[in-house]
Order: C-alpha cells, then structure tokens, then sequence
C-alpha cells in the first residue's frame, strides 16, 4: 500500500506554540526591528553599520532580497509567510549577532545559502521567523600546497569549480552538477555529483567546518568535536547551527575526460537499455558515471518514452568505447558520440551550457530565476525486471509531464560505511531515483495537477524500491514523507529522519540533544532533541 502523504500539522500550531512564540507573534512588526536591531548593534563593533544587512518589509529593496534566491517559484507568491526580518550578514560576527538575538526575541531562524531547498524551508514557515541569508559569505581559497580549500556556506558551487580551475587544471571536487547551488545547503545535506563512484558524496571530502552555535560561539572541528563535526556533514546543517564554511580536500581529475549523451525510445531499445544499465552502471569502471533521464515525450505523434544516457568518464574516448563495447555492447557507443575535454569543460557541459563557454559563466548566480517544481527521491537495491521497467514506461505515459533520473552507486559508495557520516545509503543501493516535474505557469489547478503527477508514480514505484523504511535524500527535501508536529516530538520527526538517515538518525538526535538542547535550531523536517 503507498505511504500516505503526512497532514502538515504546522498549520494546525497556534495552540501547541511555545510561551516565546505566542509572545512574539503579538508584538509589531516595528517593535520586533527596534528590539532586534538593538540588540545586534550591542553584540556587535559599532562601526558595521548593522542596519545595512537588516531588510524589514517596508525596506524598498525588501522584496528583492527576498526573492533573489529563491529557487522555486512555488514558494515566490503573496499568500506564502514572509519572514519578518531578513539579515545578510557581510562577516561572521553579524551571524553570531544574528543568533543571539533572534534567540533572545524568540524568533524562528531560518538559514538560507544558495535557496535551493526544494521545499522553500530555509526561507518559509508557519510561525514568526527571520531569515538568515548568507550570500555575502561567499570566499572560496584555494591552498594547491595541501590540496585543500576553504568554501563559506554562501559561495555557489559554480565558484567553487571556478576557483579550482584558477588554480589547477587537474584537481577537482565530487560535489553537484547545478553551479547556483549554495555550498552549505548541499554539503551539510550530503551534497553529490557525477564523481560519486569514484570519490564519494562532497561529505566525504570534507576536513574541517566552522560552525556557529546556539550560543553564538564560533567553533572549528576541533572546538565542535567529532559528533558535531560528523552531524554536520550530511545530517543538515540547520539543525545544529549555522555552518560558516567547511575545509575540503581536492581531489584529482585527469588532463581529458569524456562526456556523451545517447539517447533510445520504447519503439527502439529503450527497455532493455534501462534493464541492463541497472546491472552494468554501478558495477563498471568507478571512473564512469552514467546518468539515465526517463522522460514521457511525443514521437511521429505518437507518446512514447524516452531514456537518455549522460555520462562522464575520467580518462579518454578510446578507453571508454573499448570498456563499454565490452561491458555493455547494447548501447551501440562510437568514438563518433564521445567528447574529450577539460574537467572544468565537462562541468560546463552537465550544466548546459554551449561547448566552449567561458568557465567566468560559472561566476553568474541567476538571482531572481525560478520555475514551478516538485522533486521526490527513492532508492533501488535490486534490479527492475523488463516486465516492471515496461509497467513504469507505461504509468509515465499515462501522466504525460512526470520524469525520472535514475544515479547509479556502487564504486567508492560501496566502500565508505553507513555510519561515515549521517548519510547511509551506500552498500546495497544500486541507484538512487529522482522524480522530477517542472511547471513554468502559475495557478492553483495546475499545480495540484504538477504534484499529483509526482505523488501518483511515487505510490505506484512503491513495489520497486527500498523497504522498512523507504529511503530518501535530504538535499532532495521532501514534506511529503513527513513533517515533525508542534511539539517537534522525537516520534512525529522520525517519520521522516529515519527515510533521511535510516540508523543514523539515533545518533543525530543525540547530537542535537547536546549541542541545542532547546530547540532554538528547527525547521520542518529538523532532528529533534530527546525529550526529558
């Protein structure tokens, strides 16, 4: 039977809110700026001119700082909670300002880095929140002496890659495909990319963080200790604190890489490729990554299905055609479909960009861009007969808009335990499933029809994915799946973190018992605290 989709009770929690909270909530607008803007000019120099980084609403540029990321266009409308305070912070001390004092009024602090949380909770809620936008925290340094670099939370993924390129052009980082994607949302949730069979999730590069906590104190690995340091790397960040930045470890890329797209439809081959792709993807070379895009289209009007295969490899045309004539010869790969180029090109190329763009695109942060989505996340650990893949082509059809992007593991995920890091999908997972739908329209019929399409073949996977319980991946943020209730119960919120982090979540919940024993850091799909 499909798992129902859980009532949102933070709609239904005037009446559980906490004392701090109710109070809050009676104040005005004004009286909550005067008292806060007090109170970050008290805990901080009086020469950084704190009211420049506090946007209330009646602040003109209000709007657009709000907007600027936010990443998906359902979250961007008049009816959607506003934060009453919007702070954008230029040095770590505003953050520990921000902290403080937001804990002091009993403010709900939201933490929001490149606003790509498929689910708007870094920036919406149902109770009185400010948000804490850390775009201004942007510096990546690079340090080719150890290999290693320093990346603030609010820095994007695409400068990342770019400062790497400046300084080599044969070391890279595993982390995602998407260059507008904030560092501290992706790595404190797990963060990965096309260099996962070989290296491993971003978390799994990581060497060091900086933190601040719920007492306004700036803490690195050492000063956090281990725990700490291990939630914070895949077990979302915004339950702990606010992560400044993490150090990462270089890892190294070859002179030429290859990428090739192919693509097969139902009429074609296009069931048995998939068949065979579950055997071969996460078994094969670890410098091989091999995306597949399921996607319902219309051929000589007639719908069909259509799978295409990404791809990245770590090593030249020559050796890739050989490899995958002798391991998947059903794929029909020539020379003639490859491409050699840099690792920085190949970034470019995932992330649609025309061949030969300039990596200084990488540097665009696309503020204000968004479209109507829905994504949902699965997990399969035994392969999908041709009989079932046909069934899933057909349900596909039938919705029309709802597509699929299957992941392989195997490589070095089956290698890292479970327990690394919160992350625990790894040995036994053959690849990870994301659904995704895309709308470009406003309205409420339309979306309700965009979100039944996804929740529709989600139920309808059920037979074909991870059991007791069915796992799902945190940066592929999900309400569905659960959300905690009023009182942030242990028992409400394990709902979905056991999805998220299946044993792991024991641990985390520890964690956040100690280092935030009240609760301050909380959201909607946060780790709870034990209760007394």
């Amino acid at each position: 039977m499909a798992e129902k989709p859980i009532i949102n009770l933070f709609c239904l929690s005037v009446l559980f809110l906490n004392l701090s909270l109710s109070c809050c909530a009676a104040q005005s607008d004004d009286s909550v700026y005067a008292s806060f803007l007090k109170c970050l000019q008290n805990n901080t120099t009086p020469q950084d001119q704190i009211s420049s980084i506090v946007f209330t609403k009646t602040n003109a540029s209000y709007s657009s700082v709000l907007r600027a990321y936010i990443r998906n266009a359902r979250m961007n409308r008049t009816a959607t909670p506003k934060p009453t305070i919007i702070v954008t912070p230029k040095q770590i001390s505003h953050v520990q300002a921000a902290v403080i004092c937001a804990k002091k009024i009993g403010y709900q602090l939201k933490i929001r880095s490149g606003g790509h949380d498929y689910e708007g909770i870094s920036y919406v809620s149902e109770v009185p929140f400010f948000v804490l936008d850390l775009f201004n925290l942007r510096s990546v340094q690079v340090d080719m002496k150890t290999e290693s670099a320093w990346i603030q939370s609010g820095a994007t993924l695409g400068e990342v890659y770019y400062e790497i390129w400046k300084n080599s052009k044969l070391h890279g980082f595993p982390a995602g495909v998407c260059p507008t994607v904030g560092v501290g949302g992706h790595l404190s949730g797990g963060g990965y990319g096309n260099m996962l069979r070989k290296y491993g999730l971003a978390v799994d590069n990581t060497v060091d963080a900086q933190i601040v906590d719920v007492n306004g104190k700036l803490l690195d690995r050492k000063a956090m200790g281990e725990d700490l340091f291990w939630a914070i790397n895949g077990g979302g960040g915004g339950s702990f604190g606010v992560v400044i930045s993490y150090k990462i470890k270089l890892v190294p890329v070859p002179e030429t890489v290859t990428i090739f797209r192919t693509e097969y439809y139902i009429e074609d081959n296009a069931t048995e490729i998939t068949a065979k792709w579950q055997l071969v993807a996460p078994k094969i070379d670890n410098g091989l990554f091999m995306r597949i895009l399921v996607q319902p289209v219309t051929r000589n009007k007639k719908k069909t299905v259509r799978v295409s295969i990404v791809s990245l490899y770590l090593g030249n045309s020559d050796t890739l055609v050989s490899l995958l004539g002798k391991q998947f010869p059903e794929m029909g790969l020539k020379k003639q479909n490859c491409t050699e180029m840099s690792w920085v090109q190949s970034v470019l190329w995932w992330a649609n960009f025309d061949m030969g763009t300039s990596p200084d695109v990488l540097l665009d942060r696309n503020l204000d861009s968004a479209n109507f989505l829905k994504r949902k996340s699965d997990y399969v650990q035994k392969p999908i007969n041709q009989n079932g893949i046909s069934l899933i082509f057909k349900k596909m059809m039938e919705l029309g808009k709802i597509g699929l992007v299957f992941n392989p593991y195997g490589g070095r995920m089956d290698e890292i335990a479970s327990t690394a890091v919160p992350f625990p999908h790894r040995a036994g997972n053959l690849f990870k499933i994301q659904y995704s739908i895309n709308w470009n329209e406003p309205g409420a019929d339309l979306e309700t029809e965009y979100l039944s399409q996804a929740r529709k073949l989600y139920s309808f996977m059920t037979p074909y994915v991870s059991k007791n319980p069915r796992g799902s991946f945190l940066n592929y943020r999900d309400l569905d799946i659960g959300v905690a209730d009023a009182k942030y119960s242990y028992e409400q919120s394990s709902i979905y973190g056991r999805k998220y982090f299946g044993a792991n979540f024991d641990r985390l919940v520890k964690v956040k018992s100690v280092v935030d024993p009240d609760n301050f850091f909380r959201n909607e799909q946060s780790i709870p605290v034990l209760s007394s």
